[in-house]
């Protein structure tokens, strides 16, 4: 790679950032030559990759839990770095495209999809939890804003929900944004998050962890928030909160480029980036150095009602992994003493294969007996992960695969359609035939079999980018 030329101001710029020259080359280098396409192999289905548990099952799996929450050993993780921008893209689109001045103001949007999606909000603006904050705020400025929607004056509202001098919504950290309406209050979904974690991460102290991520110019705020409503509702709900925030390290940030793979500069010459994905909060969730963690996005939230499916699932979830880490260890404690017998070695191999979705290759059966233990414990010593997955239904984000590696081997991997060559007939097949969908909603067991946490960047693979 040819490096480029960055001037005194990119230079100060990146420093500011923690982001290194070389580092910001080799994104630049990833641009310009990009990792291969992930090889889709099949879609996980239920029986191939995919478990659907059984009534006995899931009551083991929450015997499980129960014991290791009791023992504190949960805690649960949430990014919520984002800003509500993207929430809020298709009123801000309506702004950007100004009032009309021949028609009804919605006719600035020329889709007519986006242009009914946008009505069906505004007629909708009633219902939201933000309602009556807007109403006061609007009527503050001498406007009333049921008169506004009658009238179908929509840039006033927005202008007064969305932007600086108003309530400033689309550049509000997600998690500080209104999500749901009770009869006696609203409630956030920094809220919800604690409200929820209470009912599966409450140990036997009564002690509950939980840890958000944010983005550094929303620290202050969240911060205060999460101070506040985790005193406010562990009095409400008689539990100790432990609440925790980290910054998203904008050394983790990615450059923005142009057609040419140039970087992109705004108006006054500066590099533009834009924060990394949920990849980028590894280092925040190394640094905690937790046991068993459910890591849950900020808005993936339900109102406290519904809460009981979420509740029983996550409980399901997390006894499952702390069983599946049990035979884990059990294996791995059996292949450090070195003398195993064949037949041991092969009962560990299945259980590789048909509990942990992972294939040794056909060239592990021809290695010497030593070469084997060795190869299992690196295939087992690793940091482990159980995703929930949903039926798919069209929405946008990952879904289970079996994925080929470079050596042709399968394993099982969460894939975003942006890792998949889709104008390969074959991929575009095999990606559409996916039943299942992950929500970001996970826990993971991050401590080896010793009790020592793993060093997560470890496990990092530099080709899965996207």
């Amino acid at each position: 790679m040819n490096s480029p030329t960055w001037t005194p101001q990119d230079l100060k710029q990146m420093k500011v950032m923690g982001l290194s020259p070389s580092q910001a080359g080799s994104q630049l280098d990833l641009f310009l030559h990009p990792p291969p396409a992930a090889r889709l192999d099949r879609p996980a289905t239920v029986g191939d990759g995919v478990v659907r548990l059984k009534p006995a099952q899931r009551k083991a799996a929450l015997a499980k839990y129960r014991l290791a929450c009791r023992r504190g050993r949960f805690l649960k993780f949430v990014p919520a770095s984002g800003a509500a921008s993207r929430m809020f893209q298709l009123l801000m689109r309506f702004l950007q495209a100004g009032p009309s001045t021949t028609g009804p103001e919605a006719d600035v949007l020329d889709d007519p999809k986006e242009k009914k999606q946008f009505l069906e909000f505004m007629n909708s603006l009633a219902r939201t939890p933000f309602f009556s904050e807007l109403k006061n705020e609007l009527s503050e400025a001498g406007e009333d804003l049921e008169l506004l929607l009658s009238e179908g004056r929509y840039h006033r509202i927005l202008r007064r929900l969305l932007l600086p001098g108003g309530m400033d919504y689309a550049r509000k950290p997600k998690g500080l944004v209104p999500f749901h309406r009770y009869s006696s209050e609203n409630r956030t979904p920094l809220e919800e998050h604690l409200v929820e974690a209470l009912r599966y991460v409450k140990d036997g102290s009564g002690v509950c962890r939980v840890h958000f991520t944010v983005s550094p110019e929303h620290e202050a705020e969240c911060r205060r928030r999460i101070r506040e409503d985790a005193k406010r509702y562990g009095k409400k709900f008689g539990v100790k909160f432990a609440p925790g925030l980290s910054i998203q390290s904008p050394g983790s940030n990615t450059l923005a480029v142009d057609k040419a793979n140039r970087p992109f500069r705004d108006d006054q010459g500066r590099i533009v980036f834009r924060p990394g994905g949920h990849g980028a909060l590894l280092g925040n969730l190394n640094r905690l150095k937790g046991d068993l963690v459910y890591i849950k996005n900020i808005d993936n939230v339900v109102a406290e009602g519904r809460l009981a499916v979420t509740v029983e699932w996550k409980k399901i979830l997390g006894g499952l992994l702390a069983s599946t880490q049990e035979k884990i260890f059990k294996a791995l404690g059996k292949l450090q003493s070195g003398s195993v017998a064949e037949k041991e070695l092969g009962k560990i191999e299945r259980f590789l294969e048909d509990d942990l979705g992972i294939h040794p290759g056909a060239a592990f059966h021809a290695l010497p007996h030593p070469r084997k233990i060795k190869e299992l414990r690196k295939l087992l010593d690793r940091p482990l992960r159980v995703c929930g997955v949903v039926p798919a239904t069209g929405e946008p984000g990952g879904g289970p695969f079996w994925v080929r590696d470079a050596e042709g081997r399968p394993s099982l991997q969460i894939v975003e359609s942006a890792q998949v060559d889709l104008s390969q007939p074959d991929q575009k097949k095999i990606f559409e035939a996916s039943t299942h969908f992950n929500p970001v909603d996970l826990v993971c067991g991050v401590r080896d079999w010793k009790g020592k946490s793993f060093d997560l960047k470890k496990f990092v693979d530099p080709q899965a980018v996207f």
